[in-house]
């Protein structure tokens, strides 16, 4: 549990990054033997691409540093539980295992909206924790959109 704090407040330091670039704070890493291999933010509304999550940035990221798009022995913490695309993707590169922080009520599907990833059908399956430092994450997207909502 010690090792998930740790990572997971790296993924924080991410999303703070992406706080402060007025980008929705979430923050993903990706972690190899023990050590970060790839770093990644939300930049989605400063890049206009639907594509830029924390989770698919990492997942690139890490392909290129192992040089390989198979990643079964990585673990990536990420600081809000994965859409569906991010989910698919996780299941695509092959990672081991998630942490992740909170949960996402409107979007996330490993447990708010739906479990997809307890479906026995895949070929893979992704060990997964939660709640790793939710309150530091949660209060960080609370503030977000607080603020978000008070500056139309």
């Amino acid at each position: 549990m010690n090792n998930d704090i740790y990572f997971m407040k790296e993924a924080l330091k991410e999303a703070k990054k992406a706080y402060l670039k007025k980008e929705i704070p979430v923050g993903a890493v990706i972690v190899y033997q023990d050590k970060i291999i790839a770093r990644a933010y939300n930049t989605r509304m400063s890049e206009k691409q639907v594509f830029t999550h924390a989770e698919i940035k990492a997942i690139n990221k890490a392909c290129k540093k192992l040089n390989s798009w198979v990643l079964e022995d990585c673990t990536i913490y990420v600081t809000l539980e994965p859409c569906l695309m991010c989910t698919g993707a996780l299941l695509q590169s092959r990672i081991k295992r998630i942490v992740y922080a909170t949960t996402e009520p409107k979007h996330g599907v490993i447990e708010s909206i739906d479990n997809v990833l307890d479906n026995p059908k895949f070929n893979h399956h992704i060990e997964i924790t939660s709640g790793v430092l939710k309150e530091e994450s949660s209060t960080l997207l609370k503030k977000f959109f607080h603020e978000l909502r008070q500056n139309k």
